[in-house]
């Protein structure tokens, strides 16, 4: 169950009528892409909730060897009265999603300590609609060596921040008891998710502390919501974070490796963020299962995360036209050598300028976010901001793109090579067919940003001929 979606491609894509193992279909699945709705809810959600379901994965022993498997041990909520095609497809999610909160592989011991980790993955249904694990793993309560558990929720609602605070609610009263976690994820599914800006308030009682009021509030930012990028510039430099922009607009094979989970689920969100106002059209997973390392051999397009741990089986697979970055060390083991090359080089020192302004001083997660994703913005504005313009439509407001004028429209020769290969990729044409189908421009912050370009232009004319 693979599929991509408008927004981020899944690593997974919920099959009907299928044989074969779950290890066959998910990896039949990568080589199979397919376009998906952004934000659907499936068919048996009575409306947009927080999420779908709360679920605990723990390890057990695989028979009588050292191997463990991971298992659904907790589900909320449990559903009933569910017609035979809707059980079918909760089963092939559920069965899915165990191997994606351990995907490191099978052989574990008891431990003693064990740093909590926070990350995420993304799934495509088989209708298109997109789904979200957000995901917390840890040492459960108790004395003594013990074997770690994930706390899941599965949302088609893209905002990290928020889930992260969610699960910290979860972790919270984990170590109380399960008991306890339920009546606060049931005031969480009853709450209306709020619009951007906008806070939910949740009543919640726990044993000793009594009532507690937990403030959920979404970012005012909409587009930015499912994005941290503080670990990718813990991680790199800025010269290097465009290199991977580069690379990704012309829709490269990109592998990000690092130890943690949480670090590489962090920075390849943040590095898709990087593309907006366009999505990720290919194979997107944040964090690859030991399972479906051979994804790295696919000739199409991919952005995929692996564990260090795998490093030696990545390196020694068949690869063309691949950026390998080690998020531990900062630096690139494989490249194809032309990154620095592909971006126009005035826009590339702009983007650089923008991201070197400001960057000690102390800035919010949501200020922080708008320094990093802005430059980049920025670039689109000034590329390909004209699109609108260069779309004739029919009478019955069917619009055509004229791909031929767009281009020759850029005075920039450098801007002018560099979109004419941008308009070849599927990122381009994606979302161009959207555009085509649609009378009026999304009100949306690119178009805000398209606008606030377009009048700065006009006032720079005026000063021009004022001082003629």
């Amino acid at each position: 169950m693979d599929g991509l979606g408008r927004r981020l491609r899944a690593s997974l894509r919920l099959k009907r009528g299928r044989g074969g193992s779950l290890q066959d279909n998910l990896r039949d699945a990568v080589k199979e892409p397919e376009r998906a709705q952004e934000h659907c809810l499936p068919p048996f959600a009575g409306g947009q909730h927080f999420f779908e379901y709360l679920l605990v994965v723990s390890l057990k022993k695989k028979g009588s060897g050292a191997d463990y498997e991971p298992t659904i041990t907790y589900q909320f909520p449990k559903r009933e009265n569910l017609l035979r095609g809707q059980q079918e497809e909760e089963e092939r999610l559920l069965g899915a999603i165990p191997l994606f909160c351990f995907p490191d592989g099978n052989e574990w011991a008891p431990l003693t300590e064990y740093p909590r980790e926070t990350f995420s993955f993304v799934l495509t249904n088989v209708d298109g609609s997109r789904k979200i694990g957000y995901c917390r793993r840890l040492l459960p309560a108790g004395r003594g060596p013990r074997l770690p558990k994930v706390y899941c929720i599965i949302s088609c609602i893209g905002c990290f921040g928020l889930f992260s605070k969610i699960l910290d609610e979860v972790e919270k009263r984990h170590q109380i008891s399960m008991a306890v976690i339920y009546p606060f994820m049931q005031g969480l599914r009853e709450a209306a998710f709020p619009a951007p800006g906008k806070t939910v308030t949740l009543k919640s009682f726990i044993p000793d502390s009594g009532t507690e009021f937990i403030s959920l509030t979404r970012p005012l930012d909409s587009h930015l919501e499912h994005v941290d990028f503080s670990s990718l510039l813990r991680c790199l430099r800025f010269e290097q974070i465009l290199q991977i922009f580069a690379s990704a607009v012309l829709e490269r094979r990109i592998i990000f490796l690092a130890e943690g989970l949480s670090t590489l689920s962090q920075c390849i969100h943040a590095a898709a963020a990087l593309l907006y106002p366009f999505s990720w059209a290919h194979t997107y997973i944040p964090v690859v299962p030991e399972r479906l390392l051979d994804t790295v051999c696919c000739p199409t397009p991919f952005m995929v995360g692996v564990q260090m741990r795998f490093q030696q089986q990545v390196m020694d697979s068949p690869m063309e036209e691949v950026l390998l970055v080690n998020l531990c060390e900062g630096t690139f083991l494989m490249s194809v050598g032309d990154e620095k090359d592909i971006l126009p080089p005035k826009l590339q020192d702009d983007i650089l300028d923008s991201l070197g302004q400001g960057t000690n001083e102390p800035q919010t997660s949501e200020q922080l976010n708008e320094h990093v994703s802005g430059p980049f913005v920025q670039f689109f504005v000034k590329t390909v901001g004209h699109y609108a313009s260069h779309i004739k439509r029919e009478a019955n407001g069917q619009g055509h793109f004229q791909e031929r004028a767009f281009y020759k429209a850029l005075t920039s020769k450098a801007n002018r090579r560099f979109v004419k290969k941008f308009v070849k990729t599927q990122l381009f044409s994606l979302f161009i067919q959207e555009a085509e189908k649609s009378r009026n421009p999304p009100a949306g912050y690119f178009q805000q940003k398209i606008l606030e370009y377009e009048e700065q232009k006009k006032q720079k004319k005026s000063r021009e001929k004022t001082v003629k």
